[in-house]
């Protein structure tokens, strides 16, 4: 019998299909809920979404409020460090002045020292040339007196004197040049 009946229950497939079926999947059977609870875990959802948007609107609210204090100490700090800031800049400029005017102070005395210093060299300088200068003076009117221009007519005569004037020049100043040196 139980040949007879797998026989029957298996049909043959038609010729021009090969195609095999499959097997509904099968359902599990749920356990059956009552509608209420469906609407009450629904509405207790619904109630804690709402919750947490409230602590997140009085969030923001503290946070607002916050801010809205926040401007006043924002702009009294700033004031306070813009405050600094420009004090600093005019005492960083000042003790640039102050640094300026020592550095030339310091360039001014060793100006003046150098300046007292070569005064002095010039004023000993001078004083020596004054000193040789009336030593060529003794000598060059002693020069002159021996030339008699006045008994001088002839143009040849009074060429042939000033040559000879200027030969005793150079050899003074020879002399001179010679001193000078040692």
């Amino acid at each position: 019998m139980a040949e007879q009946t797998k026989a029957t229950k298996t049909k043959a497939a038609p010729k021009g299909k090969t195609t095999t079926r499959k097997a509904p999947a099968q359902r599990k059977t749920a356990a059956k809920k009552k509608p209420k609870s469906i609407v009450r875990s629904n509405v207790r959802s619904i109630e804690n979404k709402a919750v947490a948007v409230e602590r997140k609107v009085r969030r923001t609210a503290r946070k607002a409020e916050k801010q809205i204090d926040s401007p006043e100490k924002a702009t009294e700090k700033f004031a306070g460090r813009a405050q600094d800031v420009a004090h600093n800049a005019v005492l960083a400029t000042l003790g640039f002045y102050a640094k300026a005017f020592e550095q030339a102070q310091e360039t001014f005395g060793t100006l003046q020292d150098e300046l007292a210093a070569r005064r002095q060299t010039t004023l000993v300088m001078y004083a020596e040339l004054v000193k040789r200068g009336e030593k060529v003076e003794s000598s060059a009117k002693s020069a002159f007196e021996d030339i008699d221009l006045s008994k001088l007519t002839d143009r040849k005569a009074l060429e042939a004197k000033l040559e000879e004037a200027r030969e005793r020049f150079a050899d003074m100043k020879g002399s001179v040049r010679t001193k000078i040196a040692a």
